[in-house]
């Protein structure tokens, strides 16, 4: 008997197995087990939302929050005090292991800062690649299943260091706790000097950032992880403000041989798991032997941890399984295709196989940096892509709150060394204005 696990099925009568072992010719992306995350479908519902709150402002907002999170505002912006009261009563050891986490990831954010390029393009003739950071922003951290406080980190100290002018975080009301976030999520804004707060969740907060509502202005990015009510909302709303990604629940991949430990690699996929009931929990290996045995310690390791049946529910969920292939080429392939959020790689030569991918939001290298490190301490962003995005998207980085501008600086001389060839492009378009507009200065007059 082992408590609450008892009555439930055993890991290995749920997770499926795919074998790709001699597969090959066929599209890996339509083979490996995928999440049904379908944002068209809750677009009605959400479109409905964000048109509420565009109409009628801080009242549909309040309405929205005693609908879905049961709690009654007067006023949606968390009080000072709040959150000085917060940082006050937070656990020491809790706050040391914030101050650790900010530590790192400000360092690895600080190294990433691009400086401004200038290209010398003759005499009198420069452009000046300048980086400019975003002038106002909307941080959303999720309070549903678990106070994410983490991701209070991950978004707010990369725009810090970008030079955001302007800060505004917003998270799940909480009924337990007067209708404010998570005590542990507004420590962490006190800690890192954030003091626009809301207590809003869901699609009425991208919504409340987008169109601005009540004590909160305008926003012109969000950026932030969240349910499938909060990224359709940034999918409806992009455009009218800019978002990071559209990042969804959880997911880890675990390419692994024979060298692998199988304990490490059962823990590691039951981490993510407890996540969400929609997380992706992949293991591809070349290893019948090690599957087996994964299995095994899964249902050991299971049975033992808090969220039995959230876990249980996820691993035996289409989204999660055990993917066997004929050798590491093949693994590298799969994985590649996956493009998952987080990636593992538990190989006898793991550095070698982990500068083989190309699609991963992050990849942790070996026995020794689990994705949970780069959940809170490794320096790593925790915001990435999700549902295979990451082969063309990027984690949340220093570089997602500042925006390029292209400073063009020529003199009379240097305009017309190219004037003949302005014109004749623009005669080639149709567009004898845009070499008028060329030809005009180049007039014989004073200067």
């Amino acid at each position: 008997m082992r408590g609450e696990s008892s009555t439930l099925p055993r890991i290995d009568d749920m997770i499926r197995r795919i074998d790709l072992r001699g597969v090959h010719g066929v599209d890996y992306r339509d083979a490996v087990p995928r999440a049904d995350f379908d944002v068209e479908a809750a677009i009605p519902a959400v479109h409905a939302i964000c048109e509420d709150v565009r109409v009628r402002g801080l009242e549909a907002v309040v309405e929205l929050s005693a609908k879905h999170d049961g709690v009654e505002q007067s006023d949606i912006r968390v009080p000072r005090e709040a959150l000085t009261t917060a940082l006050a009563e937070l656990d020491p050891a809790v706050r040391a292991g914030l101050e650790e986490s900010v530590r790192r990831l400000r360092a690895t954010c600080q190294a990433e800062v691009e400086q401004d390029v200038v290209t010398d393009l003759g005499p009198g003739a420069t452009v000046t690649h300048r980086k400019v950071p975003v002038d106002r922003v909307g941080l959303y951290v999720p309070g549903g299943l678990a106070p994410l406080v983490s991701s209070v980190l991950m978004n707010v100290v990369p725009a810090q260091v970008a030079g955001v002018r302007s800060i505004a975080l917003s998270s799940t009301p909480q009924k337990d706790h007067g209708g404010l976030p998570h005590p542990t999520i507004l420590a962490a804004c006190e800690l890192l000097g954030v003091d626009e707060v809301y207590a809003v969740g869901g699609a009425q907060a991208i919504a409340m950032f987008a169109y601005g509502v009540g004590p909160c202005a305008r926003v012109d990015l969000v950026t932030g992880p969240g349910s499938i009510w909060v990224v359709t909302a940034k999918r409806l709303l992009k455009g009218r403000v800019g978002i990071d990604s559209e990042a969804g629940p959880t997911e880890i991949a675990i390419l692994a041989d024979e060298a692998a430990d199988p304990a490490y690699v059962a823990a590691d996929l039951l981490s993510q798991a407890e996540h969400d009931p929609l997380a992706a929990a992949v293991l591809v290996t070349t290893s019948e032997a090690l599957a087996d045995e994964v299995e095994a310690e899964l249902d050991k390791q299971v049975s033992v941890t808090k969220h039995v049946e959230r876990i249980r529910t996820a691993l035996s969920g289409q989204q999660s399984g055990i993917v066997l292939v004929e050798d590491l080429d093949q693994g590298v392939a799969v994985v590649d295709a996956y493009a998952a959020e987080h990636l593992e790689i538990h190989t006898a030569d793991a550095a070698g196989v982990a500068a083989r991918v190309n699609n991963a939001g992050a990849i942790f290298v070996g026995p020794h940096a689990p994705v949970s490190l780069g959940d809170y301490c490794a320096g790593s962003n925790h915001v990435l892509p999700t549902g295979g995005c990451a082969c063309h998207s990027s984690g949340l980085s220093v570089r997602a709150f500042t925006k390029s501008v292209h400073v063009v600086d020529y003199s009379r001389e240097a305009l017309l060394e190219v004037a003949d060839h302005v014109v004749t492009l623009a005669v080639a378009e149709d567009l004898p204005g845009h070499g008028a507009a060329v030809g005009v200065r180049l007039e014989s007059r004073d200067e």
